[in-house]
């Protein structure tokens, strides 16, 4: 018997991730359809990239070789679309925070990781700005990338906090927004390659323990 792809596992998890707790099972999907999910997620990968996140969907099922309504049937709409092409992308950043979990100096391994965000989010125009209003609607088809990178970036916090290098009132929800919205001020500025590194370090000045402020 062939072996399993990657793909296949993640056309097949994707079937099954939003499913209600107690639901039955969903059955695999034929390979007709697996097909259909990869060339989606492909196209959709290099339109995205090409083109930035708001492209056309019509256009992307063209470019796969189906029709809209099969791009409806495996994705409702865009943000699950989303969700789906960047998934390779936050497993990447959480595999990151778990090498990060035990570094020895925690402040020094949070931002490496707010830092590998900034760099993930600007492969695709629009993505830091889908990231920031996830963070308001976990219904979104992006909230699948947005809670666990809460969860894991929380974790790496928690640490820097612990360790007296953060401040205690310093919210992970509000720490990822700011990273999101230096991403975003990074794509709008594309002949400022500094940007974001000026940017990130003006945020962390705030962030530290004893800064000047509320709960300093």
């Amino acid at each position: 018997m062939a072996t399993e792809t990657a793909g296949q596992r993640r056309a097949e998890h994707a079937a099954t991730a939003h499913a209600p707790a107690g639901a039955p099972t969903v059955r695999p999907m034929r390979a007709d359809a697996r097909r259909n999910y990869e060339r989606l997620l492909t196209e959709a990968r290099t339109a995205f990239t090409e083109h930035g996140t708001d492209t056309s969907l019509e256009d992307i099922a063209r470019r796969a070789g189906v029709g809209i309504g099969t791009l409806y049937r495996h994705f409702p709409n865009r943000t699950a679309l989303m969700g789906a092409v960047f998934q390779g992308e936050v497993d990447a950043l959480l595999a990151y925070a778990r090498e990060l979990a035990d570094a020895p100096q925690p402040c020094t391994a949070l931002v490496d990781w707010l830092r590998a965000i900034i760099t993930h989010a600007g492969t695709y125009r629009g993505l830091s700005r889908a990231l920031m209003t996830a963070s308001a609607d976990e219904s979104s088809g992006m909230a699948r990338c947005s809670v666990p990178m809460r969860e894991a970036g929380g974790a790496l916090l928690a640490r820097a906090q612990q360790a007296g290098a953060v401040r205690r009132d310093v919210s992970i929800n509000d720490l990822m927004q700011l990273t999101n919205g230096i991403a975003l001020a990074a794509e709008e500025s594309p002949d400022d390659p500094e940007l974001a590194d000026r940017l990130l370090t003006l945020t962390l000045r705030g962030l530290k323990a004893g800064a000047a402020g509320a709960g300093a």
